[in-house]
């Protein structure tokens, strides 16, 4: 299964026999009857791009799919950095899923291409007390589409073995120690083929939205290149960030082969001990638990900043889970199963295991911290807070991930990339205020620091 899971995407079918959960919505009853009456299942799928908690999730869809008395049988399909280009073609075709992963940096964008369909007709007054109502992250024009369960923490991941054979002592604080520290693991994983700094290209969005986006919001700006303050695109905040990601692969301290490396074989490398440092989310703890056990011993650290000063917020990230599909012909059997995944033995083991920190209060208010090796480095600090949703626009020409990532290889003028990105998201806003109804509006007392801390015990 680790090999597996090392494919861009897998499919995997979970079909057993019947089981329990319930729900008195009087369409699942009639659903529920035709599959008892006929002995057929009621077939549906749920993808996820989710690969950390891949065999818990497995475990519990076949638990559902053996214990629910409704003929429900659920199809797990994982995909990899490529789920939002395979949802949308899946949208185009018949073969769309049921149930859907949405996260924060993706519900606004399927909402909008109306893949979703709100839940509120499923929830009971229970349900609403139990699970935080966020706007524009669970809710949007006043109907839900989403519940909680975990949020994720951003955190500098690195090699305590490969420090202590360098001399190094402390992870990196700034920019300029991230650089000079991934040389010196370099230099001293050089007999090994350890290197001190690597980052999963194959997927700039995914790369940069791991990393650089977690430097720029400990440094007060927007991570998405968003500038709450005057309602305006401006990725002048990044310069320094790419720079130094740029001088940490011409000084050849970055993994040979970033270009196509996929998050799940960097994870690998990282197990092995081949790499010194990458910085991720808190899904890593579970990950060298199970899908790759460590063979070093490693820890998490707070992101570095730009130059050694917290101004803003490490992005605390969450608020959805699952999502109901608009084009689902099962919606009820799909709620059902939901129903089963969001219940509290599900939820509380999902933390308890290390996959996520609840953002469920009932559920946060009893679990226990996991007992897996590095969570200490991931659970909530002074640092971590929520940012606001940033406006998702589609700019003509290459994006700002992609157009960071070209300049890392080939270099050119810096300055005149950003010039353009913001030339180019900001005609693209403005096109979304007109045309879209998008609301943008200036926030001149924001202020980035204001939003760390609130989540630290």
């Amino acid at each position: 299964m680790k090999k597996q899971l090392l494919l861009t995407s897998l499919s995997i079918v979970l079909a057993l026999s019947l089981a329990a959960c319930g729900n008195s919505n009087s369409n699942n009853n009639s659903e529920g009857a035709t599959a008892a009456t006929t002995g057929e299942k009621t077939k549906i799928s749920y993808w996820t791009g989710d690969r950390h908690d891949a065999e818990f999730i497995k475990e519990k869809v076949a638990e559902f799919n053996e214990t629910n008395t409704d003929g429900i049988e659920v199809e797990l399909v994982v995909k990899g950095d490529d789920f939002d280009t395979a949802l949308d073609l899946s949208f185009q075709t018949a073969d769309s899923p049921d149930v859907i992963r949405v996260k924060e940096n993706t519900i606004g964008t399927f909402y909008k291409k109306e893949y979703l369909a709100p839940i509120d007709e499923y929830l009971s007054d229970e349900l609403k007390a139990k699970f935080p109502e966020m706007a524009d992250l669970n809710t949007f024009d006043g109907k839900r589409y989403s519940l909680p369960n975990y949020g994720t923490t951003m955190r500098l991941i690195y090699n305590k073995d490969l420090f202590a054979k360098a001399g190094v002592t402390a992870p990196p604080t700034t920019l300029q120690e991230l650089v000079d520290i991934a040389k010196k693991l370099t230099v001293a994983g050089k007999a090994d083929g350890a290197y001190g700094f690597a980052q999963n290209f194959k997927n700039p969005a995914s790369a940069l939205g791991r990393s650089a986006r977690v430097i720029a919001e400990m440094s007060g700006f927007g991570g998405f290149g968003y500038d709450f303050k005057t309602a305006r695109f401006d990725f002048t905040g990044f310069k320094s960030i790419i720079e130094a990601f740029k001088q940490i692969k011409d000084d050849g301290s970055m993994l040979p082969g970033v270009e196509s490396l996929d998050i799940d074989p960097l994870r690998a490398q990282f197990a092995e001990g081949k790499i010194g440092m990458y910085l991720s989310y808190s899904s890593e703890p579970g990950v060298y638990s199970t899908q790759f056990p460590a063979k070093i011993d490693w820890a998490a650290a707070p992101a570095p900043t730009i130059d050694g000063n917290a101004k803003g917020a490490s992005g605390f990230l969450g608020g959805q889970w699952l999502a109901l599909s608009a084009k689902s012909k099962h919606k009820d059997a799909a709620w059902k199963f939901m129903e089963y995944m969001y219940g509290d033995s599900i939820l509380t083991a999902y933390q308890e295991k290390g996959f996520g920190i609840s953002m469920v209060p009932s559920i946060s208010a009893v679990a226990k911290v996991p007992e897996v090796n590095g969570i200490e480095g991931f659970l909530p600090n002074k640092y971590d807070g929520v940012w606001p949703v940033y406006p998702i626009v589609a700019p003509e020409g290459m994006k700002s991930d992609d157009a960071f990532f070209k300049y890392m290889l080939n270099g050119g003028d810096l300055g005149a990339v950003i010039t353009d990105l913001n030339k180019r998201y900001n005609s693209a806003l403005d096109d979304a205020i007109t045309n879209d109804g998008l609301v943008a509006k200036p926030d001149p007392g924001f202020d980035p620091a204001a939003l760390a801390g609130k989540f630290a015990k």
